[in-house]
């Protein structure tokens, strides 16, 4: 476990220090000036400069970029060149909001699309395994900014049933992370469904049914779990992306999250905050995949000895 456990963190450092590279690369390859940005569009050319100068952005790229780890390091991502804020209290400020629309939001497809995967592999090829997966293929198919559109007009301007936008209270999240959770649950269904029959058909539930076992206890006990595996890895890069920000969803609801922080960093073309976004999702992306590789571990323990 612990030799495990030192691989995995090893393997996250080295992703992170990549992902480091690969942003640095990017910022600077795109064609924004930092210093005009900071300066205003009506900045005059010494004062640009100046600025230039006081950021250091004629040194070398290596000198450049040595300095942004040393300052990553020390857990400084840098500071806003429109509201001169500081990138991590500007994330760790928004985080809440996107990490409680991710939570609930999760909860909510997880609790309708697992029972529905689990009754649509039971009545495989029958009328209610067909019109669950029809529903599903139209739900995926919806694009995310319309569905939100529609259930913001019907269920919150016509009927007052929720909020419309903004964010006050837990209110705010229900209708957001119902929109999140329609257009995912199709998917999800569609995936613990393709698992169970494949499972369903393994020579080991032949034999629990062989030896006496209650169909619901082969079901649950066995095949379910077995079938989750797939399903959590999957899960786990799902979560990972909402934590780090949902951007269509956030900004249709006007919520305050990590989504509507990066959409308007790059509009004002605030790079550090930029950079800051990126980085932080993909710490959340690394972290949860440590997280799933031990939920695999719990679920079916012979993959530890693999």
């Amino acid at each position: 476990m612990i030799k495990r456990l030192i691989h995995r963190l090893l393997w996250a450092v080295m992703i992170l220090w990549g992902a480091t590279v690969i942003t640095f690369i990017i910022a600077h390859a795109v064609p924004a000036d930092p210093a005009r940005v900071y300066a205003g569009a009506n900045a005059d050319a010494e004062t640009i400069a100046r600025i230039r100068l006081e950021m250091r952005l004629d040194d070398p790229l290596i000198v450049q970029y040595t300095r942004y780890l040393g300052k990553l390091i020390q857990g400084d991502l840098g500071t806003s060149l429109v509201t001169n804020e500081r990138v991590l209290d500007a994330i760790i400020l928004r985080f809440p909001t996107t990490a409680a629309l991710s939570i609930s939001a999760v909860i909510l497809w997880l609790l309708l699309s697992i029972p529905l995967g689990v009754l649509t592999s039971i009545y495989q090829g029958r009328f209610i395994d067909r019109t669950v997966l029809f529903i599903g293929l139209i739900v995926i198919s919806l694009p995310v900014f319309w569905l939100a559109r529609m259930l913001q007009y019907y269920l919150a301007y016509r009927t007052g049933l929720f909020p419309v936008a903004g964010y006050v209270n837990w209110t705010h999240i229900i209708l957001p992370a119902i929109t999140l959770a329609i257009v995912t649950t199709g998917y999800y269904a569609r995936l613990v469904h393709t698992n169970m029959v494949e499972v369903l058909n393994q020579e080991f539930v032949r034999v629990a049914r062989a030896k006496g076992l209650s169909e619901w206890r082969v079901l649950f006990k066995h095949v379910l779990r077995n079938a989750l595996i797939p399903v959590v890895t999957i899960l786990g890069l799902d979560v990972a992306a909402l934590l780090g920000g949902v951007v269509f969803t956030e900004n249709v609801f006007a919520l305050p999250g990590l989504g509507t922080l990066a959409l308007q960093s790059v509009f004002n073309l605030d790079v550090p905050m930029i950079m800051g976004v990126v980085l932080f999702s993909a710490t959340l992306v690394v972290c949860s995949n440590i997280i799933v590789d031990f939920i695999y571990q719990w679920i079916d323990p012979r993959i530890e000895s693999e």
